[in-house]
């Protein structure tokens, strides 16, 4: 795999629609968004919003790939405010791109907030590669992977869609989604032979309980795993620890923290060696 270069597109909404009590998905345009390339899969960029009453996002677009020094440096109550996204679906002819946000009512932070108030013509940039086979996908199985294991919590749902589109036809995957109520749920797409057991977050069952409730196929995994970053090291625990999965079979990321902000794990990031991948 290849590092490959990023470049900011200034995007416009083109239009919103809700999809269930907990999503609504936001889809954009723009002259240059035939430039931005996708690898599929859990393929994330960085989402720049305005500042409240500002109506365009400030960013250090002529900074090439010294965009995070250059961020870092501009006034923070002007600079655009940056999240970590997944695209849902993007499209050719005419070129647009999908992004479905996970919204959190009134305990929402500044992305969510913005989704469930965007309008036509609203004004958003992202940070995107411009090579399909680039650093920001990491649903990597290796060729002797035998079966897929997939869980995710609703802010790794778009991730997981894409995961499930994209993989060949056949191939076994058991997949756990939690959301936050049943009508979250959603119909995914996939010529995998995939199992998808959906939990419903406040029922009796947990996604950890389930995946050790559950009889695993034999061979050998490729897991994804992501979510809440301590639910995420649970289940990965379990997996290493009870069912001795090898732990370079396990690809975990933690999008967002209990208790902790994108804003905050940036701080992290300008005083030390903390990374940022939530969904917010």
């Amino acid at each position: 795999m290849t590092a490959a270069p990023f470049e900011f597109f200034d995007l416009q909404v083109l239009r919103t629609t809700r999809l269930s009590p907990s999503f609504t998905r936001v889809t954009l345009g723009g002259d240059r968004l035939g430039r931005l390339a996708s690898g599929g899969r859990d393929q994330r960029f960085k989402l720049f919003l305005p500042q409240p009453g500002d109506h365009e996002v400030a960013i250090p677009r002529d900074a090439g790939q010294g965009w995070w020094p250059a961020w870092q440096q501009m006034d923070p109550a002007k600079r655009g405010i940056m999240r970590t996204y997944t695209a849902r679906e993007q499209r050719r002819g005419p070129d647009e791109l999908d992004i479905d946000f996970a919204l959190h009512g009134e305990h929402g932070g500044p992305a969510s907030r913005w989704a469930e108030k965007a309008a036509p013509g609203d004004a958003i940039a992202i940070l995107g590669p411009v090579e399909e086979d680039n650093a920001a996908v990491d649903f990597r199985p290796p060729p002797e992977a035998e079966w897929m294991l997939i869980t995710g919590d609703e802010t790794a749902l778009p991730a997981v869609a894409g995961i499930l589109d994209w993989l060949p036809p056949g191939i076994p995957a058991k997949v756990w989604l939690e959301v936050a109520h049943h009508e979250d749920r959603q119909e995914l797409s996939t010529k995998a032979d995939a199992d998808i057991t959906w939990i419903v977050r406040d029922d009796e069952t947990t996604l950890l309980d389930s995946v050790r409730a559950t009889h695993l196929p034999a061979g050998r995994p490729y897991a994804w795993i992501a979510g809440e970053a301590g639910s995420v090291r649970a289940l990965r625990r379990h997996l290493v620890d009870d069912r001795g999965i090898d732990r370079k079979s396990i690809k975990f990321t933690g999008y967002w923290r209990k208790g902790t902000t994108e804003d905050d794990l940036i701080a992290q990031i300008s005083t030390g060696p903390a990374k940022a991948e939530d969904n917010d």
